[in-house]
C-alpha cells in the first residue's frame, strides 16, 4: 500500500470522526471498515466524475451497508463530488445528509440503502440494464457480512449469474462483527467463498486495507461470464486500537477518556475538534 494511500485514508479517518462527532452520532466502526474499499473504488476505479454524475454510461456504485453513510461522503467530497460544507452539516436541522444515503436529496447517490439487504437486489437492476443498453459501465455493490443473513440477498445472488451479469461487483466487507456481537455468534460464521462459489460466482478473497491489493482485482479483467464477488477482509473499527474488533463500538462516541485515544491516534487536535 503506497504511503499516499495510506496518508489519505487515515485523513478520511480523522474527517469521518470530526463529522460524527460534531453531529452527535455515527457508525464510526462500520465507517472505518470500508474506508480503504470506498477510496480505492472512487479514486482509482470508477468511471465517474463531477461532470458525469448523471451520465448513462457510468459507473454505479450502491453502498448496501448505508450505515457506513458517512464514509462515503467523505471519499466522494475528496473526489470532488460532493461539497465538503453540505458534509458539515451532517444531522443538522435542515440537512439533507442524514446518517444513511438517500438517492432523493443528494446526488450521486445511486440508492438509498440502510435497510439492510435491498442493495444487492437494486444493484442486479443497473448490472442488467447497463447490459440491455450495451454499456460497458460496471455496477459496484457493497454488502456487510452480517447482512448477508437477509433472504433478499440471496434471491439477487442467484438471479446474478442467471443474467451471466459480468459487469456487476459486489464487494463483502468482511470483518466478522455485526451490531453488538459477532456474525459466528449470531448464526454461524458462514464460508462465503464456497457459498458464493456454489451460486455460479466469481469469487476472489483480498486484503480489504490494502488499496493496491482491492485496485488489482478491481481491475482486473473478468473473462468468466460471471458476476465478481469479492471478499475483502477488514477489521472493524480499524485505524484506533480501542475501537477495532470491539462490538461495543457499533454506534457509539467515545466518551471523554476514550476520546484521548482517537485524538492521538487519529492525530487530531483539540482546535480541531472545537
Amino acid at each position: 500500500m503506497k504511503e499516499m494511500d495510506a496518508a489519505a485514508c487515515k485523513e478520511l479517518r480523522k474527517k469521518i470522526y470530526l463529522t460524527a462527532e460534531k453531529g452527535g452520532l455515527g457508525h464510526l466502526a462500520s465507517c472505518f471498515s470500508c474506508v480503504e474499499i470506498l477510496y480505492t473504488l472512487y479514486h482509482k476505479v470508477l468511471h465517474i466524475s463531477k461532470e458525469t454524475l448523471k451520465a448513462a454510461d457510468r459507473d454505479r456504485l450502491v453502498l448496501s451497508k448505508g450505515h457506513a453513510g458517512l464514509a462515503l461522503y467523505h471519499v466522494m467530497a475528496l473526489e470532488g463530488l460532493m461539497e465538503e460544507a453540505v458534509i458539515d452539516t451532517f444531522l443538522q436541522p435542515g440537512s439533507h445528509l442524514g446518517g444513511e444515503p438517500c438517492m432523493r436529496d443528494l446526488e450521486g447517490i445511486e440508492a438509498t440503502t440502510g435497510s439492510l439487504g435491498h442493495g444487492l437486489s437494486m444493484s442486479v437492476g443497473m448490472a442488467m440494464a447497463q447490459k440491455m443498453d450495451g454499456l460497458s459501465a460496471r455496477t459496484f455493490c457493497i454488502l456487510g457480512d452480517g447482512e448477508c443473513e437477509e433472504g433478499t440477498v440471496w434471491e439477487a445472488a442467484m438471479s446474478a449469474p442467471a443474467f451471466h451479469l459480468d459487469n456487476l461487483v459486489v464487494i463483502l466487507d468482511c470483518n466478522q462483527i455485526q451490531k453488538m456481537t459477532t456474525v459466528e455468534e449470531t448464526i454461524g460464521l458462514t464460508n462465503w467463498k464456497e457459498k458464493w462459489t456454489d451460486f455460479g460466482w466469481l469469487v476472489k478473497e483480498v486484503d480489504g486495507h490494502d488499496t493496491d491489493a482491492l485496485e488489482q482485482v478491481f481491475k482486473e479483467e473478468n473473462t468468466s461470464g460471471k458476476p465478481l464477488f469479492v471478499i475483502a477482509h477488514t477489521i472493524k473499527g480499524k485505524g484506533v486500537s480501542i475501537m477495532e474488533n470491539n462490538p461495543i463500538w457499533h454506534f457509539k462516541l467515545p466518551n471523554r477518556k476514550e476520546k484521548k485515544v482517537f485524538l492521538a491516534e487519529l492525530d487530531i487536535t483539540e482546535e480541531e475538534l472545537e
